[in-house]
């Protein structure tokens, strides 16, 4: 991660692992002091050992000035450690070969394991794990069974899943901190913008509601459209705006609901809130808006539609119903017939997609009435 993108979740274990390259180097110089005199090139591996030293230096600042944390940067310190393993065969005899751990250390070689786990995440870690002990693996010629023994790729798998879920776990974190403040912020700008509306616009348009009904005649259309838009503009300004969290995969329905309240249109809500997959949320909304459609434009002038949310649990339903003058049997099929399939496709359509049903009761005179059901996907979240 770039540091020019903002704080980086990770910075905490980077420091962590250069504290690790310290211990490691440390230790470096006392197996290096320990075992030099048994090397066949022993000033080679003191120039080798400097060039150990001044690399873990290099990324050491990369990794804390954060420049190093990157791909390219992990990827360059891996072919360091896998080349430095590997010089083993250079410096020391095969014979100290096989029975040693290669010179600059497994410990110090495990520094690529713990960077790649905190770039690349666990699997990424586990594989630059299995890099360094195939580099082991070469220098020695085969390749020991005996974990009794020799545990050290268990350590380096294990050493990396641990790093590797902890960087991941930071990153989501900070993801989910980063979501809350755009919430926060989205929150008091339309808290703000809401004052200002109160003030202004929705003062104005309850007084030519109010003036117009008082006046009545020709008036009385306008102050019904004002009291129409003075509604909606209530609503919009007390509802929380669910499109502000583009990234929530999991949505109170009776937030996208509460928008469709109007004049002629009665909304009953739980109390509690009713979560669904966003995705069969909006379907299920959008599903509720054609419905209403129906009522507006066929139901006749002076209908009224009911919404009734319930939350059973494995299922969401919601019934809208109307007081308007009814469909006859007989006429969505005649209907399809004639290519006008609006409400097959755009209601029962939906439903059927989401895994729901749409069942429509309705009668000659006698208003109609949608059961919109869907099933909640894993059972009930709260």
């Amino acid at each position: 991660m770039l540091a020019d993108r903002g704080p980086d979740p990770t910075a905490p274990l980077w420091r962590a692992a250069q504290v690790f390259r310290l211990l490691s180097c440390v230790y470096a110089l006392g197996f290096q002091i320990a075992v030099n005199s048994d090397l066949q090139r022993p000033l080679l591996a003191w120039l080798l050992f400097a060039v150990l030293i001044g690399w873990s230096a290099a990324c050491a600042v990369a990794y804390l000035r954060g420049f190093g944390r990157r791909p390219a940067w992990v990827l360059a310190e891996l072919a360091v450690v896998v080349a430095l393993v590997l010089s083993t065969d250079v410096v020391a005899s095969r014979a100290w070969a096989l029975s040693n751990q290669s010179w600059p250390t497994t410990l110090w070689a495990t520094n690529a394991t713990v960077s790649a786990a905190i770039q690349f995440g666990s699997v990424g870690g586990m594989l630059t794990g299995l890099a360094v002990m195939a580099a082991s693996v070469t220098l020695k010629g085969h390749v020991n069974y005996n974990l009794g023994r020799d545990a050290t790729i268990v350590i380096e798998l294990a050493v990396a899943l641990g790093v590797g879920m902890a960087a991941q776990t930071a990153r989501r974190a900070h993801a989910e901190l980063e979501r809350a403040a755009r919430l926060s912020a989205a929150f008091q700008e339309r808290e703000r913008v809401s004052r200002r509306v109160h003030d202004g616009v929705i003062q104005v348009l309850a007084l030519v509601a109010k003036r117009g009904r008082e006046i009545g005649g020709a008036t009385a259309e306008l102050a019904e459209l004002a009291g129409e838009q003075e509604g909606a503009l209530r609503r919009w300004v007390t509802s929380v705006d669910v499109d502000h969290d583009g990234e929530a995969t999991v949505v109170d329905l009776r937030t996208l609901l509460s928008r469709r309240e109007a004049t002629g249109v009665s909304m009953s809500l739980p109390g509690t809130a009713v979560p669904l997959e966003r995705g069969v949320a909006v379907e299920l909304d959008a599903a509720v808006g054609n419905a209403l459609d129906n009522v507006r434009s066929h139901a006749g002038p002076d209908a009224r539609a009911f919404v009734l949310l319930e939350d059973l649990g494995d299922t969401v339903t919601v019934s809208v119903r109307d007081d308007g003058v009814g469909i006859a049997a007989g006429r969505l099929e005649e209907a399809s017939r004639q290519g006008r399939v609006g409400v097959s496709k755009s209601i029962v359509g939906r439903l059927v997609s989401l895994g729901g049903t749409a069942e429509l009761t309705t009668d000659v005179g006698e208003g109609t009435e949608w059961e919109l059901s869907v099933p909640r996907r894993g059972g009930r979240r709260g």
